[in-house]
């Protein structure tokens, strides 16, 4: 099995936990992003949209990082990370969802400029990372409710759900923007705990 993709990338950094979770690992076959790598033509006939991850299983070849962390923990052994009860398991259905639709891009447009943008030496507008800050802080507020009633956003059981905000969240601290995850107890909560699993200490390092 190799995983095509960047350590750095947050859609791979959630394969690979997946991966640590389930206690498994796959051959990650390095994609250098800074030289556009992802854009090449051997890496564009793996994933054709130009971005990483892209799996391949043995001949069988799968990209999006959502669909490849389901397809690992159904083909998998180790523990399951997809809720057995009905209920749960729609609660990480939608915990995704709210990840996709309305938390990951807005908190990439704090990430790239006070992060990436910073390693390469590029000043950030201020301005647009203050707007971005108050989108993800209204998406956090929703999602810090939730975490002061359950310990993961599945319900009671760590799910692939929170394997999709983990880099996100990581992120933001590299980001300068802890304090929006400090400052909501449920979030906080959260991370404390999701972050100190092996998993993630194996993958963030």
């Amino acid at each position: 099995m190799k995983l095509y993709g960047h350590p750095m990338s947050t859609c791979t950094r959630k394969v690979l936990t997946t991966l640590a979770e389930k206690g498994h690992e796959a051959e990650l076959v390095m994609v250098d992003l800074m030289t556009g790598a992802h854009k090449a033509p051997e890496h564009l006939a793996r994933q054709p949209f130009g971005r990483v991850p892209a799996l391949d299983d043995d001949g069988f070849m799968l990209y999006e990082s959502r669909a490849i962390i389901r397809y690992l923990d159904e083909k998998l052994s180790g523990p399951r990370l997809q809720p057995g009860d009905a209920r749960e398991r729609a609660l990480m259905e939608q915990w995704t969802s709210v990840e996709y639709s309305y938390f990951s891009g807005t908190a990439m447009k704090v990430i790239m400029p006070m992060m990436f943008g910073k390693m390469m030496g590029k000043a950030p507008d201020m301005d647009a990372v203050e707007k971005a800050r108050v989108e993800v802080g209204g998406v956090l507020d929703i999602a810090d409710k939730t975490l002061a009633k359950h310990d993961f956003f599945g319900g009671k059981v760590f799910s692939l759900a929170d394997i999709g905000w983990m880099p996100y969240v990581a992120y933001l601290f590299g980001a300068e923007s802890g304090d929006l995850i400090t400052k909501r107890p449920g979030m906080n909560a959260w991370w404390e705990r999701v972050s100190a699993r092996p998993s993630w200490k194996k993958v963030a390092g």
